[in-house]
């Protein structure tokens, strides 16, 4: 699995150009048919069809899904949306009330609250670290007043320093940054990050 940008256009000029390189062994990756059409939805409840590409490693003929940032894995909503519920839950709100400002189901707010505050940790550690590899002046995160406050602290803190080093990121929203440093796995049931690359997202 690969994040990379939303724009399809820009994707398969990147594999037709040799832009994107295998997480695996840093081969070119090439064009290997695509994944399942799938329905996904965005801010208000508006729903829209994907197909992901898919590629393949020409050097270790692995092949990878690449999932736009805007997704993350077996997750029908968009992470931007997903990325709100978490926020306005740490400002106070219950899940229901979330849940209608959001019209998402609220089973499925449930879920997500509940997967990231047991991951909230893991989150807080991974994004500390990346904020501190790709700032320039790395500055100490304070304790935000919970582990879910503290881990959205983080994701904010390395988004604002992934866009100050790399400027066309600030049209890029900080969840679909989280998205990129996770493969997509933020909420998965295995979260795997990696280092982050901005020119995936390009």
């Amino acid at each position: 699995m690969l994040t990379v940008g939303n724009d399809a256009a820009s994707v398969e000029r990147m594999l037709e150009e040799g832009g994107l390189a295998c997480p695996v062994c840093g081969g070119r990756l090439a064009r290997w048919g695509h994944g399942r059409k799938r329905s996904v939805f965005g801010p208000g409840r508006e729903g829209r069809e994907v197909r992901p590409r898919r590629s393949r490693c020409t050097a270790c003929r692995v092949t990878h899904m690449l999932l736009p940032a805007r997704l993350l894995l077996r997750r029908m909503d968009e992470v931007p949306v997903i990325g709100a519920a978490l926020t306005a839950a740490v400002r106070g709100q219950g899940h229901r009330r979330v849940a209608a400002d959001l019209q998402v189901p609220e089973d499925t707010v449930r879920g997500w609250l509940r997967r990231a505050a047991g991951r909230a940790p893991q989150v807080r550690e991974v994004f500390t670290k990346v904020a501190a590899a790709v700032s320039a002046d790395p500055v100490p995160l304070e304790p935000a007043g919970s582990p879910l406050a503290d881990a959205l602290v983080a994701v904010a803190a390395a988004a604002a320093a992934a866009a100050e080093r790399w400027p066309p990121l600030l049209a890029v929203s900080p969840w679909e940054i989280a998205s990129a440093v996770t493969s997509a796995t933020l909420l998965a049931p295995v979260m795997a990050a990696r280092a982050f690359n901005a020119s995936s997202l390009s």
